[in-house]
Order: C-alpha cells, then sequence, then structure tokens
C-alpha cells in the first residue's frame, strides 16, 4: 500500500470510531433517566459534536485531496515535458537524416 491509501484507511478507521462513539453517546442519552429539557441539550451537544467532528473530517479529507492534486499535476508537467523532449529529439533526428539523405545538408550552427 501507499502512503496515500494508508491515509485513506486510518481516516476512514477514525470517522467509524467516531461515528460509534457518537451514536454510543445519543443511545445513552435517550435512555437515561433525564427530563426532557436536560435530554434536549444533551442530544444538541451531541449534534453539535457531531457537527465539529463532521467538518474536521471534511477538512482533513479536502487537505488530503487537494495533496493529491498537486502530487498529480506535478506528475504530469513532468511526464508532458519528457513526451516534448522525445518528440523534439525525434523531429530533429528525422530532419537530420532526411537532410542527410536528400544531400541538401545545411551548415547548423557552424556545423557541417
Amino acid at each position: 500500500m501507499n502512503d496515500s491509501e494508508d491515509r485513506d484507511i486510518t481516516l476512514n478507521l477514525l470517522a467509524g470510531i467516531g461515528i460509534g462513539a457518537i451514536i454510543g453517546a445519543v443511545t445513552a442519552l435517550l435512555l437515561a433517566p433525564k427530563s426532557g429539557v436536560e435530554t434536549r441539550e444533551d442530544i444538541k451537544g451531541a449534534v453539535d459534536d457531531i457537527k465539529r467532528k463532521s467538518e474536521e473530517l471534511m477538512s482533513d479529507w479536502s487537505a488530503a485531496m487537494d495533496e493529491q492534486l498537486q502530487r498529480s499535476k506535478k506528475l504530469y508537467d513532468e511526464a508532458r515535458a519528457k513526451v516534448q523532449q522525445a518528440l523534439d529529439a525525434g523531429k530533429k533526428a528525422v530532419s537530420q537524416k532526411k537532410e542527410e539523405l536528400t544531400g541538401e545538408a545545411q551548415p547548423e550552427g557552424g556545423e557541417a
């Protein structure tokens, strides 16, 4: 596995643990012998926790995606440059060979 897959597995594991903990907390709140007002306040707190943790997970995911996007762009640019160099070298070689075969070689930069 590469670092990206390891990071994805870790994020998914942490998300699962967090969601499980939140579900357990909400269940405990609903089953606890409290007044309606206390229970509603506890549920509101649990919902706020869910929202905060979801925002954190989305932020982490977004940062990971941005990082992957930057890596992909860099790899693309590097590959494109290598392909362009190969094309340029190929064109030059074809041009030189054509000049050799036709006997019309032109001096290039002082070379004969």
